[in-house]
């Protein structure tokens, strides 16, 4: 990462006001009358204090200055580690049975329809519209099986400005709806076009990872198929762990020689430092210390959890195994596509794990802060480009109004410091208050056109 000295970049833009975000070392770190330089390649030139406008003016050659108001700052762009952009459709619907049984009452058959590209450009354009709007600068989006609709993602995200890890799904077993899977050697081979095509576009922001559904819709041929390419092309993974204890026990009859669900996973080549893997809701003590020693990462999607009835991720155990977590949406398990739900979610789990221990340890807002921003890039092993504002890396953020006209927040008092003003925004905000976005320095929200 270049230190500010070294940026050959000229200055694009400065902010001047408040800055809230998360730290290697602290939950929130609050940075009061500070000046951030933004540069012409979107990332993060200095940072300073705002009584030093005149210096900084001079060494770095800017004269505007963008003026936050008093009830505004500026957060980094949140992060989304598990989001199904196909299923963005029945959001909000369906939630009447368990996993596996709403897999194929509701998912396959929708899925099935990403064969028709004008469907799946109908759907996408929505979804990534959506989220951007709702502060998600950063998702990491399971598609379906098709090849092209998948592209076709990468292509929108691209377009609107998201940075986005998007997954062709791979599944081979599929009992219940014969026609949505592929053979091992159809998913080898498609997995293997998407990447190289998805590649060849040389997105800025929008890259492949490799998507086995989850176990179960896998065997174990195309598991290993796929642990290689994504060895072979150094490429992030993601699938689903542990949801549901019906689930594990499926797993368990299906690979009846390996250790545990996480051994599955291992054992293919797919838990790595750039796995990340969503729910663990029933993970053991010793998957725990299996995904530490492979630094694979747990997207909690607390929402979905509670929706489908599958479990309560203990997340203060997860994270003193030292394991990497963050948030997820996991739309449409999860009802709402808007990080700040997750966030909401994430706080009425660990309460209610308070109320069935009353020693239990409870998240606090400042440590959930941090799981969907800086949390949430280092799930995703991107925290070198984003995550928080750091020298060097590049400006994801929202800029907050607390007191945004029509808004869900009154202000009685109006000296409320900046921490009450974040703590506010993270239970009662919603989409009014994100009044701008920017992902690479780019202002992505409001909208200017669609592309």
């Amino acid at each position: 990462m270049m230190s500010s000295n070294e940026s050959a970049a000229g200055i694009a833009h400065v902010y001047r006001g408040t800055f809230v975000h998360a730290t290697y070392h602290t939950a929130v770190e609050i940075l009061e009358d500070r000046l951030l330089g933004v540069d012409t390649e979107g990332k993060i030139a200095f940072i300073g204090s705002g009584k030093e406008v005149d210096r900084l003016s001079q060494k770095w050659g800017f004269e505007a200055v963008t003026q936050l108001g008093q009830h505004e700052f500026f957060m980094p762009g949140m992060v989304d580690t598990h989001i199904h952009a196909s299923q963005y459709s029945y959001a909000g619907t369906a939630l009447d049975m368990p996993l596996l049984q709403w897999l194929n009452m509701y998912t396959f058959p929708v899925e099935a329809c990403y064969k028709d590209l004008e469907f799946a450009r109908n759907v996408y354009t929505h979804v990534v519209k959506r989220t951007l709007r709702n502060g998600t600068t950063t998702a990491c989006y399971f598609a379906t099986i098709h090849t092209d609709a998948s592209l076709l993602l990468g292509q929108i995200a691209n377009d609107f400005g998201q940075r986005a890890l998007v997954g062709k799904v791979c599944m081979d077993t599929n009992n219940f709806i014969p026609h949505y899977k592929e053979t091992p050697e159809e998913s080898e081979g498609e997995t293997n076009r998407f990447i190289g095509e998805l590649l060849k576009k040389k997105y800025p922001l929008v890259r492949p990872v490799v998507t086995p559904r989850f176990a179960p819709s896998c065997s174990a041929a195309l598991l290993g198929h796929l642990g290689e390419i994504a060895q072979n092309n150094d490429l992030h993974i993601q699938s689903h762990i542990s949801e549901t204890k019906e689930e594990v026990n499926l797993v368990k009859e299906l690979f009846p020689d390996y250790d545990s669900y996480t051994d599955v996973y291992h054992r293919h080549n797919l838990l790595t430092d750039k796995t990340v893997l969503a729910h663990g809701c029933h993970l053991t003590d010793g998957e725990l210390k299996l995904f530490r020693e492979t630094g694979a990462s747990i997207a909690h999607c607390p929402n979905s959890n509670i929706s489908l009835c599958s479990g309560m991720l203990d997340v203060r155990r997860v994270l003193n195994h030292k394991v990497k977590l963050g948030l997820g949406t996991d739309v449409a398990g999860g009802y709402s596509p808007s990080m700040l739900d997750a966030v909401r979610r994430t706080l009425d789990t660990s309460k209610a794990l308070t109320i069935q221990d009353t020693q239990y340890h409870t998240l606090t807002f400042e440590e959930v802060f941090r799981l969907a921003t800086l949390g949430g890039s280092q799930a995703l092993s991107l925290d070198e480009n984003t995550g928080n504002f750091e020298v060097g890396k590049d400006f994801d953020a929202l800029r907050v109004n607390t007191d945004a006209a029509g808004g869900p927040i009154d202000l009685i008092n109006h000296e409320e410091g900046p921490k009450v003003l974040l703590e506010k925004f993270l239970n009662l905000g919603d989409d009014r208050n994100i009044v701008e976005v920017y992902v690479a320095g780019k202002r992505v929200v409001p909208f200017v056109e669609g592309p």
